[in-house]
């Protein structure tokens, strides 16, 4: 798969990303050595996580009954993982198991994934499993070349799995939000070099990374005996090419006893061509959120003119016509004319001029910068999965140095596999009848109207992109939230109508609103409301129907929802992004259940009390 950008976008998107914690390898941008953290010391705060602290907080150490173990038997006990063990978990994770499987049928195979399993207590997930994988890793040549790279524990720990540990955070917390709630799940590290997968890189292209993971897969099923589970794929960021890649591979090999695959959710996908997904909507973007691009007049002027004479804005609202006018020809005005792309570069720029710490991943962070234990760490402090009593722990590789993303993990250096919008993502959805798209509206990294753009240009189902455009109001239910304690505050989530969706011969789309790139991790709560969808719980992203796991909480009528926020990425304002709708899209305020209190007023609350 071939994504080209100049380079110096390439340097300013890496720059910015270093200022913005989360590596931009997380999306398959490589960030560059003088970015790295031994370069960023004048950053680092004066914290030693190695020390404990005098806080007040409740620590979670009661004896909690555990249920019995539902996968521990002879085969799986040596990958069984003590819940109550885990460095700087303070509490019962519950059962779990992690370590290495080998990708063939040789069990001295030294190309082995690293895998780490938490079954669920849902009685629902009987018979069903799903796998989460990370994002990727860019490679500089003469071009840019993304392939897959960044561990999927990433997101283990920071977006959906049962614990979480934030940047900034002083230790984990339990994630409320947790996909474990629903069903059985699987962060699986690939391909072959990511993380704890160890052995010697081959693949050249997604073909092989899904044949070489569907090796991985036989022995899981075996070892855990789970023939004939329905398989669940989900991902995010380039999970967009090699997601649909392994899905489709999966279908291909007609064994329904190991590859049952019955659903797929990506987020902020790689499924077209990179620069429709970015430099072709970054003006819609910046005319969306005045506030966030603040430039003057006299560049914001500029960047216009640019943008006509370039004809981004053109090929957007050609693009995003609802049913689609036609196929794209080949070849955006970005790929043919290099002072085009150039728009993007100097939109980030001056963007990066003004707010230094600016974040690609999500476009409303501003400083100070918050230590990571993914990547980004104070002095006396050491990047969490690279410890040697988490290694232990996990059963992983002890003499493995873990990064959260790596390069190098194809053979030749690149991958020029087509995007998976071609072939592989439409027969998925073709096959399934239950793909899921999601997209937060604050992400720089791939824009949302881009993605839509490429749907637009997709065929599946017998016709070309959506027929109607995307207007139906997506609604998070109303929740409990906990005030009164730390933990709870530290694991807030929103609800209500939070963005936009639509559905389609067997696709989903999903706007939402307040998210960057990494939708679990800045929403939590609208991502739990995807994965029940996906899994059929719930009928759709409109519903008013309570959480699955929170059946007895008053949620309002259909009949309040009205329509979507109309806002950056939603296609009421336009193929650009750049307007607001109509004033019939706005949705009205929705009180909240009285067991709720709003967080504004708690603390309004609080001042006045000190005051």
């Amino acid at each position: 798969m071939h994504f080209q950008l100049s380079t110096s976008a390439w340097f300013l998107l890496l720059l910015g990303e270093a200022t913005g914690l989360r590596s931009l390898q997380h999306v398959g941008k490589r960030d560059p050595v003088w970015l790295q953290p031994a370069s960023l010391q004048k950053y680092e705060v004066p914290i030693d996580s190695t020390k404990d602290v005098n806080i007040t907080t409740r620590e979670t150490h009661a004896v909690v009954r555990r249920a019995q173990p539902l996968f521990l038997t002879d085969k799986t006990r040596q990958f069984a993982v003590d819940g109550n063990g885990i460095p700087e978990v303070k509490f019962d994770v519950g059962e779990s198991y992690a370590g290495q499987l080998p990708i063939s049928n040789n069990a001295t195979d030294e190309n082995k994934m690293f895998f780490w399993f938490f079954p669920s207590q849902n009685p629902l997930a009987k018979k069903e499993i799903m796998i989460w994988l990370n994002g990727g890793v860019l490679q500089i040549f003469r071009s840019c070349f993304l392939f897959p790279g960044c561990s999927s524990l990433a997101g283990l720990l920071q977006e959906n799995g049962p614990f979480m540990w934030q940047a900034g955070t002083f230790r984990p917390v339990k994630n409320p939000y947790s996909w474990t709630e629903l069903t059985n799940i699987v962060w699986i590290e690939q391909p072959i070099g990511t993380g704890f997968s160890t052995g010697k890189p081959t693949a050249t292209n997604e073909e092989d990374v899904a044949r070489q993971f569907l090796g991985f897969w036989r022995n899981f099923v075996d070892t855990f005996a789970v023939q004939g589970y329905k398989v669940y794929i989900a991902g995010e960021s380039y999970a967009g090419a090699y997601c649909p890649y392994i899905a489709d591979a999966m279908i291909k090999a007609n064994d329904t006893q190991y590859f049952n695959v019955t659903g797929m959710l990506i987020y902020d996908p790689v499924i077209g061509e990179d620069s429709i997904q970015e430099e072709v909507p970054v003006m819609g973007l910046v005319n969306a959120w005045p506030g966030l691009f603040p430039f003057n007049d006299t560049f914001r002027t500029d960047l216009q003119a640019r943008d006509a004479k370039c004809g981004l804005t053109e090929y957007m609202t050609k693009g995003l016509s609802y049913p689609p006018k036609g196929q794209l020809p080949s070849g955006s005005p970005v790929e043919k004319d290099e002072a085009c792309a150039k728009i993007f570069d100097d939109v980030y720029r001056a963007t990066f001029a003004i707010n230094p710490c600016f974040n690609i991943y999500e476009i409303t962070q501003s400083c100070p910068l918050l230590w990571d234990v993914l990547g980004y760490v104070p002095e006396g402090a050491s990047i969490y999965f690279n410890r040697s009593d988490v290694k232990r722990a996990i059963h992983a590789p002890e003499n493995t140095n873990w990064e959260v993303c790596k390069d190098g993990i194809f053979r030749n250096g690149t991958d020029r596999s087509p995007p998976s919008s071609r072939a592989a993502l439409p027969n998925v959805i073709d096959h399934t009848q239950n793909v899921i798209v999601g997209h937060g509206s604050l992400d720089m990294v791939l824009i949302a109207n881009g993605t839509l753009l490429s749907i637009q240009n997709m065929t599946w189902g017998g016709k070309l992109g959506f027929q109607s455009r995307p207007s139906s109001p997506f609604f998070v239910p109303r929740h409990r939230e906990d005030f009164r304690s730390k933990q709870g505050l530290a694991t807030l989530a929103g609800s209500g109508v939070m963005g936009f969706t639509h559905t389609e011969r067997g696709l989903t789309y999903v706007g939402v609103e307040m998210s960057g790139h990494m939708v679990p991790q800045y929403q939590p709560a609208a991502a739990f409301r995807h994965v029940e969808v996906l899994l059929g719980r719930v009928a759709n992203l409109s519903s008013t129907q309570p959480f699955t796991t929170q059946m007895n909480f008053t949620q309002p009528k259909p009949s309040e929802l009205g329509g979507p926020p109309a806002t950056a990425n939603s296609p009421v304002g336009g193929a650009s992004g750049s307007g607001r709708g109509s004033p019939k899209s706005e949705s009205p305020r929705l009180s909240s259940p009285s067991t709720i209190f709003p967080f504004s007023i708690l603390i309004t609350l609080g001042f006045a009390l000190v005051s």
